[in-house]
C-alpha cells in the first residue's frame, strides 16, 4: 500500500529525472533545472524542501540518461573535454589547478564547459599570467565552494581550443578545505595527476568490456 513517504520519494525521483533531462539536453545548471522540473511535476513555484532532490540524486539521473541516450558520442565528447582540461591544467600548474563539475564526474555532454578551481596567492596573479599570453578573459563571480557564509570568488572564463574554460580563483589557504572528500565518497575535485589516473582507469575498463 502506498505511504506518504513512498509518495515523497516518487515525486523526488520524478523531479530528479526531469532535471536530468534539462541538464543533458539543454545544458541547464542544476539549480535552474531542479526548479523548473519541480514546477512541471508539482505545479507550484515553492515546493516543500523535502520534495527537492539533491545534486547527487540529479547527478545519478544525468548519468543514467547519458548511458541510455548518449551513445558512443558521449564517451568521445567526455574524453575530448578531459584531454583539453589536462592541457589547461598543465599550462596553469603554478596555480595548483583542480578539475571539478561534469567533466570530472563523467556526466558532461555537448553543452558542458570545463570548470577548474585554482589556488593562488592572488587572483591578479592568474589574470596577469593569462593576459601576458594573449588569452582573452572575462571576469565574473562564483559562489564559494564552502557555502554562503563565504564571499563569492572571482572567476576567469576564456576559450581554449574551442572549449570554454571557467577557472574559479581561490586563495591558497582554501586548498586544505578543498581536499576534504564528499560525504558520499564521490570525488569533488582532482588535480592533473588524479585526472590522468581516472582517464587511464576508464580506458582500462573499456578495453576489458
Amino acid at each position: 500500500m502506498p505511504t506518504q513517504n513512498n509518495d515523497v520519494l516518487q515525486l523526488r525521483a520524478e523531479i530528479a529525472a526531469g532535471a536530468a533531462r534539462m541538464i543533458a539536453q539543454d545544458g541547464a545548471d542544476y539549480d535552474t533545472a531542479r526548479r523548473k522540473a519541480a514546477r512541471q511535476v508539482l505545479g507550484v513555484d515553492r515546493p516543500a524542501p523535502n520534495l527537492m532532490p539533491d545534486n547527487s540524486q540529479i547527478e545519478d539521473e544525468v548519468r543514467k540518461y547519458q548511458s541510455l541516450f548518449g551513445g558512443p558520442s558521449h564517451g568521445v565528447r567526455l574524453n575530448a573535454l578531459r584531454e583539453t582540461a589536462l592541457q589547461v591544467m598543465d599550462q596553469l600548474a603554478d596555480f595548483r589547478p583542480y578539475l571539478t563539475g561534469a567533466v570530472l564526474n563523467g556526466t558532461a555532454g555537448e553543452h558542458d564547459d570545463i570548470h577548474l578551481q585554482l589556488f593562488a596567492e592572488s587572483a591578479k596573479e592568474v589574470e596577469i599570467y593569462l593576459l601576458n599570453r594573449n588569452v582573452n578573459i572575462e571576469i565574473s563571480e562564483t559562489p564559494h565552494f564552502k557555502g554562503g557564509r563565504h564571499d563569492p570568488v572571482e572567476t576567469v572564463s576564456f576559450m581554449w581550443h574551442k572549449e570554454m574554460i571557467h577557472a574559479e580563483l581561490y586563495d591558497f589557504h582554501d586548498l586544505r578545505g578543498a581536499l576534504k572528500p564528499r560525504g558520499d565518497g564521490r570525488l569533488q575535485r582532482v588535480d592533473a595527476a588524479g585526472l590522468r589516473a581516472l582517464m587511464a582507469n576508464d580506458e582500462t575498463l573499456e578495453q576489458d568490456e
